[in-house]
Order: C-alpha cells, then structure tokens, then sequence
C-alpha cells in the first residue's frame, strides 16, 4: 500500500524539521547533521534532494547510505511505535520524525544518534 507521504516532496517538508528545531533553540546545521547520519547525505545531497524536489520514496531509495544504527532507534511518533512499523519506507520516515522530535526537545546529539 503506497501513502500520500511517499509522494510528498522532502523539500515540502524540510521546513517544518527547521522551524520545529529553532523554535526549540536547535540550528538547521544540527538537523541537517542528523539526517546526513541518518541518510548519508552529505551537504550537497542533501540540497540537491531539497532543490529536485524529490518525494520522500525517492530520498531515501537515493540514500547514499543509511545508517544500520538506525534499528535502534525506538520510541513513538504519531501515536504509533517506530520499532513496530511493518511499512520499510514509513520506518524510515518515521525515524528521521523521531530523530527532528529528539533535537526539538534539547537532547545531546550524542544520545539522538544511537549506538550500539
């Protein structure tokens, strides 16, 4: 089953990632940092993906190279646990949610991106 979040563009959504971590005191530059550890994006990828308007199925198919630690990251987002999610491609959306959620609330960037 496709959802309408797959087709909406990344670039749509950016923006809000940003203004929820300022609004919180948090920079675009640490955001942007999560999600080159999240999707191996480096700057570049990351403002062509904004600039091509690309859909979130397409950003993280395009993912250089997603982060294998990301299986640990847990906890809910739209009422629904991120461990639990069936749909591949809405667990990766789901964890980058997580991920903006984790920095908006003042966490250390060392205990957003996971370890094992």
């Amino acid at each position: 089953m496709s959802h309408k979040l797959f087709k909406m563009s990344f670039a749509s959504v950016y923006p809000h990632y940003v203004t929820k971590a300022e609004k919180k005191d948090r920079t675009k530059a640490q955001l942007d940092e999560l999600i080159t550890w999240l999707t191996g994006y480096d700057d570049a990828g990351l403002a062509e993906a904004l600039e091509d308007q690309r859909d979130f199925e397409a950003f993280f198919a395009q993912a250089p190279a997603m982060n294998p630690n990301r299986k640990l990251i847990t906890g809910v987002v739209c009422g629904v646990r991120v461990e639990e999610i069936e749909d591949p491609l809405m667990q990766e959306i789901r964890y980058l949610d997580k991920l903006v959620d984790e920095l908006a609330r003042g966490k250390k960037f060392e205990s957003i991106v996971r370890k094992p």
